[in-house]
Protein backbone atom coordinates (compact mmCIF):
# COMPACT_ATOMS: atom_id res chain seq x y z
CA UNK A 1 0.00 0.00 0.00
CA UNK A 2 2.82 2.39 0.90
CA UNK A 3 4.53 1.72 -2.40
CA UNK A 4 1.34 2.47 -4.35
CA UNK A 5 0.93 5.78 -2.54
CA UNK A 6 4.59 6.51 -3.26
CA UNK A 7 4.10 5.90 -6.97
CA UNK A 8 1.04 8.16 -7.03
CA UNK A 9 2.89 10.95 -5.19
CA UNK A 10 5.89 10.55 -7.49
CA UNK A 11 3.76 10.88 -10.63
CA UNK A 12 1.85 13.88 -9.25
CA UNK A 13 5.13 15.51 -8.19
CA UNK A 14 6.72 14.87 -11.58
CA UNK A 15 3.78 16.35 -13.49
CA UNK A 16 3.62 19.32 -11.12
CA UNK A 17 7.35 19.91 -11.43
CA UNK A 18 7.21 19.89 -15.22
CA UNK A 19 4.21 22.21 -15.43
CA UNK A 20 5.36 24.71 -12.80
CA UNK A 21 8.95 24.57 -14.05
CA UNK A 22 7.94 25.47 -17.58
CA UNK A 23 5.69 28.22 -16.27
CA UNK A 24 8.50 29.62 -14.09
CA UNK A 25 10.88 29.66 -17.05
CA UNK A 26 8.32 31.52 -19.15
CA UNK A 27 7.92 34.13 -16.39
CA UNK A 28 11.61 35.02 -16.60
CA UNK A 29 12.74 38.11 -18.45
CA UNK A 30 16.16 38.95 -19.84
CA UNK A 31 17.76 42.22 -20.77
CA UNK A 32 21.12 43.22 -22.13
CA UNK A 33 23.49 45.40 -20.13
CA UNK A 34 26.92 46.24 -21.55
CA UNK A 35 26.71 43.24 -23.86
CA UNK A 36 25.75 40.78 -21.10
CA UNK A 37 22.36 39.09 -20.97
CA UNK A 38 20.92 39.40 -17.48
CA UNK A 39 17.92 37.32 -16.44
CA UNK A 40 15.31 38.51 -13.98
CA UNK A 41 12.70 36.11 -12.70
CA UNK A 42 9.25 37.29 -11.71
CA UNK A 43 8.04 33.73 -11.20
CA UNK A 44 6.44 32.37 -8.07
CA UNK A 45 8.79 29.52 -7.09
CA UNK A 46 6.64 28.13 -4.24
CA UNK A 47 4.57 25.71 -6.40
CA UNK A 48 7.75 24.35 -7.98
CA UNK A 49 9.36 23.77 -4.57
CA UNK A 50 6.22 22.01 -3.31
CA UNK A 51 6.07 19.83 -6.44
CA UNK A 52 9.71 18.79 -6.02
CA UNK A 53 9.06 17.99 -2.34
CA UNK A 54 6.08 15.79 -3.27
CA UNK A 55 8.22 14.07 -5.91
CA UNK A 56 10.97 13.34 -3.38
CA UNK A 57 8.51 12.08 -0.75
CA UNK A 58 6.96 9.78 -3.35
CA UNK A 59 10.38 8.49 -4.36
CA UNK A 60 11.31 7.78 -0.74
CA UNK A 61 8.02 5.97 -0.17
CA UNK A 62 8.52 3.89 -3.33
CA UNK A 63 12.00 2.86 -2.24
CA UNK A 64 10.94 2.05 1.32
CA UNK A 65 11.55 -1.54 2.44
CA UNK A 66 8.23 -1.73 4.31
CA UNK A 67 5.41 -3.62 2.64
Amino acid sequence: MQRTIGIILFVIGLIGTLITGIQALQDSETFSLFGLDIGVSSANWTPLIISVAVLIIGLVMMRSKKA
